[in-house]
């Protein structure tokens, strides 16, 4: 979609740390990051947020979170846990509409999420 960073990002037009690439999914570091390990997990087709998906994509779906395990393995968070979050529109801190799920892990996280715990 036009004009959509994430978009640009999967496109090789904006730059970016690769960590996983696939058919279709594309994962890289955040540059932001809120934990020693903080990945982004991408469709590479562009959907809003969860909102927008449902069990038509059921296969993608399947795919990104195949790309988030391959992810927590790679960076070896695998075993000591990690966090998984996605939000949902300006009220949950949607910053990119683009569905995305922040990976974060490295360090022990705290819950609730405060501050840099909650992912963006």
């Amino acid at each position: 979609m036009e004009g959509c960073l994430f978009c640009g990002i999967v496109a090789g037009s904006v730059p970016s740390t690769e960590v996983l690439d696939s058919e279709t999914c594309y994962a890289f570091r955040d540059i932001n990051p809120a934990a020693p390990v903080h990945v982004l997990v991408v469709p590479k087709e562009h959907y809003e947020s969860v909102e927008a998906v449902g069990s038509a994509q059921a296969v993608l779906l399947g795919d990104l979170f195949d790309a988030i395990r391959a992810v927590a393995a790679k960076e070896g968070i695998a075993e000591s846990g990690y966090r998984v979050v996605t939000n949902v529109g300006e009220d949950a801190g949607q910053l990119v509409h683009h569905l995305h799920f922040h990976v974060l892990g490295g360090r022990s996280l705290r819950w609730p999420p405060k501050g840099s715990d909650a992912g963006g």
